[in-house]
Order: C-alpha cells, then sequence, then structure tokens
C-alpha cells in the first residue's frame, strides 16, 4: 500500500518527511493540503489531525503526525536516518528537539511574515527578533558542521540532517544567506548532491506562484 503524505509545498515541516521517505527509497504520494486557503482548520482535515498541522503521514490504519515522530518512525521501520549505536540515535534525536524548538519554528515563522503576508501587515519588530533568534540558531548549526559530514556525527545522512535542513533549501528570504554560513553552504550541498534529493517545490504540490497566479 502506498504511503500517503498530506503536505503542501510551502511547508518545510512536510518537506522533512516527504525527503526522508524518498530517501529512504519508500513508496509514497503526496495529498495536497490547502493551508491557505483554510483546509487545515477545517473539520475534515482535524478528523484526521486534530492540531491542525502538516504533515500527516497515513499509511493503511497507521496515522502519525509531527515530523518528528514520523522520521523516527521511518528510521526505525529502514533502520536507516537512526545512527548505529544508542549514543548516534541520541546525537539524532538532540538535534531533531533542537531544530523543532530553536530553528525550524523560528524559521517557519519568519517567512511566512516576510513572505506570505500582505506586505502591509508585515510586523517589522517581531520580524527582526526572529532575524536575531535565527543568527543565534545559525552559528549553533554552522559551528556543529566545522568538523563533522553530517550533523549527528553519523557515518550517512540521519534525521537530524532531514530535520535541520528543511527551510534551508527555501528560496524566499526569511534572513538565511548561504554565503555567510560556509559550513552549512557545504552540508546543504552534500545533501542536494544525494540521489533522490528534489527541491520542496518539485516534491511537493503548492507554491506560492500558484497563489500568485490564482490572484492575476
Amino acid at each position: 500500500m502506498t504511503i500517503e503524505l498530506y503536505c503542501f509545498g510551502e511547508s518545510g515541516h512536510s518537506y522533512k518527511v516527504a525527503l526522508g521517505l524518498t530517501l529512504a527509497g519508500l513508496d509514497w504520494s503526496p495529498v495536497y493540503v490547502d493551508f491557505f486557503g483554510g483546509e487545515a482548520r477545517s473539520d475534515a482535515f482535524r478528523a484526521l489531525n486534530p492540531m491542525g498541522e502538516c504533515p500527516v503521514y497515513v499509511d493503511g490504519d497507521l496515522v502519525l503526525t509531527q515530523s518528528g515522530v514520523i522520521l523516527d518512525y521511518i528510521a526505525k521501520q529502514t533502520g536507516k536516518f537512526e545512527g548505529q549505536s544508542e549514543a548516534e540515535r541520541r546525537e539524532v534525536l538532540r538535534w531533531v528537539l533542537w531544530d523543532n524548538h530553536k530553528m525550524s519554528s523560528q524559521a517557519g515563522t519568519a517567512r511566512f511574515l516576510m513572505n506570505f503576508l500582505p506586505e502591509n501587515k508585515r510586523p517589522a519588530e517581531v520580524i527582526a527578533f526572529m532575524h536575531g533568534r535565527l543568527k543565534a540558531a545559525f552559528t549553533v548549526l554552522n559551528d556543529a558542521l566545522s568538523d563533522r559530514t553530517w550533523l549527528a556525527g553519523t557515518d550517512e545522512i540521519s534525521a537530524a540532517d532531514l530535520s535541520c535542513c528543511s527551510y534551508l533549501f527555501y528560496p524566499e528570504p526569511f534572513g538565511f544567506d548561504r554565503a555567510d554560513w560556509p559550513n552549512i553552504y557545504a552540508w546543504l550541498d552534500r545533501i542536494s548532491a544525494l540521489p533522490g534529493w528534489t527541491h520542496p517545490y518539485d516534491m511537493m504540490p503548492g507554491n506560492p506562484m500558484d497563489r500568485s497566479l490564482d490572484r492575476a
């Protein structure tokens, strides 16, 4: 049975899982959620995920939500992305938790405020605050990658990399410039060179340009 991933192209959290499924070689298909049209707040979607968020992983009767949980499940099922030792597995989990609290949450919010709100409703002071938090997060990430190929020190890509890289592949401005962070730059190049890597807007349905065309 094909795994269904309820997602949309603009969602960095969905991209973490979509990329993980693809690199793991699993059979999956995207189910588009019209987030910007309010679908994630609908009764039908909340019956699937009461949190009203993407991604949602559906495989038969199994329904999973939250990207970190789904990546952990993929790792357990495939033996990929989790490290080889207990110490590596704890390190992978440490970075997944750090990312969801310190980086993806900040990047997603800053990107939304800067790109997906009408220009006259973008809160400059909040955006500046988010940029400060992101700079601190990028410093931690860049320093960690100074002496390792993969973030958790594993021999190959892990859920730590999948979690932390996702928002950094998006083209919209949100306070990140690859050129400012050479170790992150090289790490993103390693990820995008992996067989099967695909840009989020090519991997999942939904693109800001679609809404621009709809408004034209």
